[in-house]
């Protein structure tokens, strides 16, 4: 693979460049001080500078908006210098042939151009590169989520990015595979002896991902309305974090194996039913799918107003802002185990976790407690931590049994999520990206959740501050 000399962002001027993008990067040059890169920002016209007053992160050019990116995270160093340095703002309408010709003929390859636009410019953007008579055999696609916006737009879009550039040069983005909490799994998993011998149904009863936040709509009302809690966190994240926790070992750590294994899982992933219900008797009444909207209330002190109240919300069309969905994997090492996948948002507790349960002992003795708790393995998404739950004492020890929780923090972390992920574009190693077919199943999986929140799966209502709606 090549490394990236050019990285150019298309859609410089949003959100995402200023506060995940580019301090993503600078925590990797930082780290990195020999790496040379030149960052171009490209959108029609010039730099706006800040959108409105309470805009923190942009500055009145693109040169000072990347020195205070750079700065927000601590960055500094001859990598950090130069990037500074050598980065330049280039006006370009993404969807018109002429103006991309123009800007791919000014810059040195290999180039990354990092698609931080919405699924329909982007669409029209890779059909203006289609209009080009060639493309530069060193060119690399960055796609920022969501791939399309349905099954049918994903699947028009990568069948458009696959005429463009082989798949080795794309990366379909997931910043939640860039987390350190999502590759402690990977260590866990696949650097010890222990646990991967046990990592199958015969062992673990269940597994749970969350990630709810206390965060409420906070101004993206436009956006969130027309999306939604299993669009905006499923089926772009979770479903991801459940692939990579549950795939397959693949024989080699590579850009085959790793997108291959992990599409592999979401091609058998379904939603729990009658059938899946008869591998398990354990689990009896699981809710497949549950959805919530929060109304007013308080989180952390702070008054939240009723969603359905907030700006640039349309009440009718019922979006919701929580999701618990429970799936099987249904394969021969998985099938029979619920996984549980839930985000929400203003939450008064919010937990980030990895969570898998393992099975209880085989045998039970006389006397001891019934049932002997389960062990369970949790990993922390952003507050990072490993905790293992354990078993200790007996009915012999004057103490009884008692639970134990062995529970460590990891290192502090060298990159951001957005830093591991510039890290993977710029050395051209899709290893963590997300494979055509992976988008197109998440996709799938979503029209599965639809049919039940049109079918059995009514709107509940929960507090702002609560933990959410009933799920059970």
């Amino acid at each position: 693979m090549d490394n990236i000399r050019t990285l150019v962002i298309l859609g410089a001027s949003g959100d995402l460049a200023a506060r995940l993008l580019l301090p993503g990067l600078g925590s990797l040059l930082d780290m990195q001080p020999d790496r040379d890169i030149t960052v171009v920002g490209s959108a029609p016209g010039e730099f706006p500078g800040p959108l409105d007053p309470d805009d923190d992160v942009r500055a009145e050019t693109w040169e000072e908006t990347v020195a205070k990116a750079f700065d927000s995270v601590g960055a500094t160093g001859p990598a950090v210098e130069r990037a500074r340095e050598n980065t330049r703002w280039v006006s370009c309408d993404v969807t018109e042939a002429a103006d991309l010709e123009k800007l791919l003929g000014d810059v040195d390859g290999p180039v990354c151009l990092y698609f931080a636009l919405a699924p329909a410019i982007t669409k029209k953007a890779c059909a203006a590169l289609a209009e080009l008579d060639s493309l530069p055999e060193d060119l690399y696609l960055a796609l920022e989520k969501p791939v399309g916006t349905d099954l049918a737009s994903a699947r028009a879009l990568n069948a458009q990015v696959a005429q463009l550039v082989d798949e080795d040069h794309t990366f379909r983005v997931d910043h939640f595979l860039g987390m350190p909490g999502v590759l402690d799994i990977v260590g866990l998993r696949f650097a010890n002896r222990m646990f991967e011998p046990i990592w199958d149904r015969r062992h673990i009863a269940s597994i749970e991902i969350v990630f709810d936040e206390t965060l409420a709509l906070e101004g993206r009302g436009a956006f969130y309305d027309s999306t939604g809690a299993a669009r905006d966190m499923l089926q772009s994240h979770l479903l991801q974090v459940m692939a990579l926790t549950m795939m397959d070992p693949p024989s080699r750590f590579d850009a085959v194996e790793v997108p291959a294994n992990t599409a592999h899982i979401l091609r058998a992933t379904r939603l729990w039913d009658e059938e899946s219900a008869m591998h398990a008797a354990e689990h009896p009444g699981i809710t497949p799918v549950v959805r919530g909207r929060y109304t007013a209330g308080t989180v952390g002190g702070h008054e939240v107003p009723d969603y359905a109240r907030e700006k640039d919300v349309d009440p009718e069309r019922e979006t919701e802002t929580f999701v618990q969905v429970t799936l099987e994997v249904d394969t021969w090492r998985w099938n029979g185990v619920p996984v549980t996948l839930r985000s929400g948002k203003a939450i008064g507790d919010p937990a980030q976790h990895i969570r898998v349960t393992f099975r209880r002992p085989p045998h039970e003795y006389k006397g001891w407690p019934h049932p002997t708790a389960p062990n369970a393995l949790s990993v922390g998404f952003e507050e990072e931590h490993v905790q293992l739950e354990a078993n200790v004492g007996s009915p012999f020890d004057s103490r009884g049994m008692n639970r134990l929780t062995l529970s460590s923090g990891v290192p502090e972390p060298g990159l951001t999520a957005y830093g591991s992920v510039m890290r993977w574009i710029l050395d051209g190693d899709p290893t963590f990206t997300v494979r055509a077919d992976a988008t197109e199943e998440g996709w799938r999986i979503i029209d599965l959740i639809q049919h039940a929140y049109d079918t059995c799966a009514p709107l509940q209502e929960y507090s702002a501050g609560s933990a959410g709606p009933q799920t059970t």
